[in-house]
């Protein structure tokens, strides 16, 4: 199913089971109620899905004047951290939000699954399966959340940058790495052979520069962004993960927009897609080169066979039921 069968089923997501609430917000020009929208993420100004992706939504809404849209952007995970940030979503105290899978794998297991470590073979696999599958898994994260995931933007590949070089699975021994503290995260650290240490993204530069973590698993745009790259001079590029963020809103909120604002909203969000991958590749291209360019740093490529095979004996044993059939499906439509 091609994307725009996604945009059909997310509209229809957005015109139905929404208008139960009172709307206590005034009408202004056009019919369409004056809305202040608060968006969080827990990236910083720097990153590529802030300013290729928050402010370009900002712009587009804000700029369609009959819309009465407002946004009001809360970077850097001004409103907490990520699964705090899901609750408030889920609650409408946030309205739209940028979350990764595993966030929000509490409130429905199935999401976490697409966090696995090499479920993907890279954000052409990602997104391929996103508009062909994401009709039906949107639907049902949508009846088991409260919350609408209108499409995803990409974040980077994760991988990996530590103290000392990581080629092979072997060579994580004895490092502490820093994962997200969530299952999904945590089980990919033992796929990878990883000895991982959970620490919050916003204490982390302060670990590593104590020592209590020798390296951490991230898009080279972030690791770049919060500047983990300071203390960290060895990438190893593993690229383990499809780094994507979800696009989640509240369904509280959309109960108080009209049909033309939850259009404008939704289309708005599908387009920033091409242009903010584009970003996140130009952007990690970039990094790259000045890593590659500093004598004081190393780049290295690794043995990715052994890192893919090592992940996927492992998730098919960890994974059960419903969840090992949705990760292998993945893993064939390779």
């Amino acid at each position: 199913m091609k994307r725009s069968a996604i945009a059909t089923a997310i509209l229809l997501i957005l015109a139905t089971g929404c208008t139960t609430q009172s709307n206590d917000t005034t009408t202004g020009t056009g019919g369409n109620p004056q809305i202040t929208l608060k968006i969080g993420s827990s990236q910083p100004e720097t990153q590529p899905n802030y300013h290729c992706g928050m402010q370009l939504l900002k712009q587009r809404l804000e700029g369609q004047q009959d819309l009465n849209l407002t946004l009001d952007l809360f970077p850097n995970s001004q409103l907490g951290p990520d699964a705090e940030r899901f609750a408030s979503v889920q609650s409408g105290d946030i309205d739209i939000d940028l979350q990764g899978g595993s966030a929000m794998s509490t409130a429905y297991p199935p999401i976490g699954v697409l966090d696995a470590a090499y479920a993907f073979n890279d954000i052409d696999h990602f997104f391929t399966w996103v508009d062909q599958n994401g009709d039906q898994f949107f639907t049902a994260f949508n009846k088991a959340t409260g919350t609408t995931i209108i499409d995803a933007w990409y974040f980077g590949m994760r991988t990996f940058t530590a103290t000392k070089p990581i080629r092979k699975p072997e060579d994580l021994a004895g490092l502490k790495i820093r994962f997200p503290n969530t299952p999904q995260f945590l089980a990919n650290a033992e796929a990878l052979g990883a000895n991982a240490v959970a620490i919050a993204v916003e204490e982390l530069y302060l670990a590593l520069q104590q020592g209590v973590a020798q390296g951490q698993e991230n898009p080279v745009v972030a690791t770049h962004a919060q500047k983990f790259d300071e203390i960290l001079k060895v990438a190893s590029l593993t690229d383990h993960q499809v780094g994507a963020h979800y696009v989640v809103v509240s369904d509280k909120t959309l109960a108080k927009m009209s049909q033309p604002q939850k259009d404008a909203l939704t289309k708005a969000v599908h387009d920033i897609r091409a242009e903010n991958r584009k970003c996140v590749d130009d952007e990690t291209t970039k990094v790259l080169d000045g890593w590659r360019a500093d004598p004081t740093r190393t780049v290295l490529e690794v043995d990715k066979q052994a890192f893919i095979a090592k992940a996927e004996a492992y998730f098919n044993t960890h994974y059960t039921g419903a969840d090992l059939e949705l990760y292998k499906s993945i893993r064939a439509s390779a």
